[in-house]
Order: C-alpha cells, then sequence, then structure tokens
C-alpha cells in the first residue's frame, strides 16, 4: 500500500526533491570525483542548512540548526557516488555520461538526504543534526574520509539508509543485528615451473594447481562454518598463461571475503591461508597470499535501531516495517560509523506495487522517484528521535 506521501513531504519540497535526483541521475560521478554532485547538492541544501563545508575532496556536510544548540548532534549520511556501468533503463533521466550510472541508488539516498535536511528545517530536532553527503562509498574508502577529516567529531550518533528493490514503496527493514557484510578480498599466486605443454612431467604446472584450489576453497564455507553461519567465498578472477603449448611459470585467483560477525572474518582468511599452502604443497608449487581488508560487518545495535522502528511507526504504520528475506552479504561502509559512534541503517523499499524486481548494480536499476519522499521522512524522524532520546540519558 503506498503511504499518503504529501502527508510526509509537502508537494512542493517533493517537487524540487524529484527534480533533484533526476538531475543526478543524468550526471553520475564516480567514486572522489563527484565535483558536479557535491556543487548541485549545495545548491539545493540553501535555505534549510547553515552554509554546507567540503569534505574529504567531494564530500558535504552541513548543520541543520536544532531546538537547542547545546544539544547531542546526530547526523543523517546520504552517499553520492556512482558505478562504471552503461545504463539500460530506457528513462527520460538516463545517464549522459558514457560507461557511468547510478546503479545503486545513490542518487536517490543523496536526494532524500537533502529532504531530510529541509523536513527537519521545518520542524527542528532537538539539537542540530548535520547533513552527510559522502564519497566513494562504492569504492569503500569514502565513511574512512569523513571520519579522519574530523569534520564529524562530537557526532553523538550517525543514521542512514539505502534503497532496495526487492521490497515495495512504503515497506522498511529496520533490524537490529547484521545488516552488511564485511567485504575483504584476497588474491592468491601460485608459483610453479614452466615448461612445454607436451612434457608436462618437466614443470611445476600452476594451472592446475590454481584449479585446485578454486575447488578446495568452496569447502570452507561447506565443511568448516557451522550450517547456517552467513558467509561467502568467492573467485572472481583465474589469470594464467599466454600460449596454447605453453605451461606458464605462475597462475593467479582472486576473489572475495564475505562474513557477518567478526570471528567468522577472521576464520575465512585463515582457511583460505591455510587451504592455498596445503593445496601448494600437494602440487609442488608455491602459493603466496594477500588478504586486503575492506569494510567491516555493518550491525545495527539496539538501542538505536529503535529509533528508526519507532518512526517507521509513527510514519507509516507497524505493517511498513519488514524483515529481510535472507542475511545480506554485500558490503556498506556505513558499518565504518557505527564502529566510531551508536546509530542505524535502514533499507527502503524502492519498487512500485506490482513492478518486477531490479537488482543494485545492475543496467536497468531505477528506483522508483517516491522512495525519496519515504526516506527524507523516515531520517528526519529518526534524527528527531535520536536527538531527544540521548539528550534524556
Amino acid at each position: 500500500m503506498i503511504p499518503d506521501l504529501e502527508r510526509l513531504v509537502p508537494a512542493a519540497l517533493a517537487e524540487r526533491l524529484v527534480a533533484l535526483r533526476h538531475d543526478l541521475h543524468r550526471h553520475p560521478e564516480l567514486a572522489f570525483k563527484e565535483e558536479r554532485t557535491a556543487t548541485r547538492l549545495a545548491e539545493a541544501l540553501t535555505s534549510a542548512t547553515e552554509p554546507p563545508s567540503r569534505v574529504a575532496g567531494t564530500g558535504l556536510v552541513a548543520r541543520v540548526p536544532g531546538q537547542d544548540r547545546r544539544a547531542p548532534v546526530v547526523a543523517i549520511r546520504g552517499d553520492i557516488d556512482a558505478l562504471p556501468i552503461t545504463e539500460e533503463t530506457g528513462a527520460p533521466f538516463a545517464s549522459q555520461v558514457p560507461g557511468v550510472m547510478h546503479a545503486c541508488g545513490h542518487d536517490v539516498h543523496a536526494s532524500w538526504a537533502v529532504g531530510a535536511a529541509h523536513l527537519l528545517a521545518a520542524r527542528p530536532a532537538r539539537g542540530d543534526v548535520l547533513i552527510v553527503l559522502q564519497p566513494a562509498e562504492e569504492v569503500g574508502r569514502g565513511a574512512l574520509a569523513m571520519l579522519e577529516s574530523g569534520a564529524l567529531d562530537g557526532v553523538h550518533a550517525m543514521l542512514g539508509g539505502h534503497v532496495d528493490q526487492r521490497f515495495e514503496l512504503g515497506r522498511v527493514v529496520a533490524e537490529p543485528g547484521p545488516l552488511a557484510a564485511s567485504a575483504d578480498s584476497f588474491a592468491v599466486e601460485l608459483n610453479g615451473r614452466g615448461g612445454h605443454a607436451a612434457r608436462p612431467h618437466e614443470a611445476r604446472d600452476p594451472i592446475v594447481a590454481a584449479a585446485a584450489l578454486v575447488t578446495a576453497l568452496q569447502t570452507i564455507v561447506a565443511r568448516r562454518l557451522p550450517p547456517g553461519e552467513p558467509a561467502v567465498v568467492t573467485v572472481a578472477m583465474l589469470q594464467a598463461g599466454t600460449a596454447d603449448n605453453v605451461i606458464p611459470e605462475r597462475a593467479r585467483i582472486a576473489g572475495t571475503l564475505r562474513a557477518v560477525r567478526p570471528d567468522t572474518r577472521a576464520a575465512l582468511e585463515e582457511e583460505l591461508r591455510r587451504t592455498a599452502a596445503g593445496v601448494a604443497a600437494a602440487h609442488g608449487v608455491e602459493a603466496q597470499v594477500a588478504v586486503t581488508r575492506g569494510t567491516p560487518p555493518l550491525v545495527n545495535p539496539e538501542p538505536a535501531i529503535a529509533w528508526a522502528r519507532a518512526a517507521v511507526t509513527h510514519l507509516l504504520g507497524e505493517a511498513a516495517l519488514t524483515r529481510l528475506p535472507s542475511p545480506n552479504l554485500g558490503g556498506e561502509d556505513f558499518a565504518c560509523y557505527l564502529e566510531r559512534m551508536p546509530g542505524c541503517f535502514l533499507r527502503i523499499g524502492g519498487r512500485a506495487p506490482g513492478a518486477p524486481v531490479t537488482h543494485a548494480h545492475t543496467p536497468r536499476f531505477l528506483p522508483d522517484d517516491r522512495t525519496i519522499l519515504v526516506g527524507a521522512a523516515v531520517l528526519a524522524e529518526t534524527a528527531r528521535r535520536a536527538s531527544m532520546a540521548i539528550a534524556q540519558t
């Protein structure tokens, strides 16, 4: 059931927010290159906030004054970068930048953060609210850059959300516990001895070792973790060889490790290293393993998620609250904020009733415009409740 959107966001503001989203969508920019995006968003915040500050290169932080300037400060984050994907939506506001599109909904997130600013300006929270428009979420470095800038020092809670077309417009996932996974990358180089393809006994074939390792790595989740523990080990690259009659000196595989708990994250890395060493030894080659830590697991804490659940129930009714159908193993650098401060992260439905499900990071991902209004209202109300709750503690 579509909520009464005009009750959530005045029609004039709604029109401006939709126009903003369309403009951002037409002109997507990749991580740390969001110059036009930042300028456009700063303009859109006019009259709602104090003058925005540029942070972390292309990020923005803007302050919405609260009722009591001495009260604790909370923040709302919207991410702003796009992906290197060629758009195939056919929308009248489709990307005009070849090979780049907002395939993850950050045009929606940025727009609803601006909308929340205007709603909070009209009905302020107890304390000030920072609007944090963050670059480079897609490469997992934007949140840390914002934190390291010092612009968020003194913030008592961070709030955010992600549009999700698995859920209809007006539905919101606001659950305690894991909501996104750690996202680490790995590479294994197998060094053998090359030779003629007709005389493999004279070589130590790294390709055969790589094939065995790819298969062996699948047993980490299946045989080393408890059944039901959410985790992923995916080999996404395998590179070796230059000719069909030459056994190469080396082969390389690379991929990702995903987990929703820190101990499982550590176990995946340990098992990767152990398995690579064992397979390499069995094939007479050497393995060099490199693991690059990415974003940590995103875990919604209590009582912070209670602020959002109360806001959703107040605005949309209790029936609007829904649950994830299965664990989400995608990464989200909002988790970096939650390692430093309380807060919560939501999944906000972006699919019109009856429309097909379209997944993020694909050329046809296009959430419904009206999602902006739901996100703006929910995040603004969550900020009010968070501000009040923190002020009272």
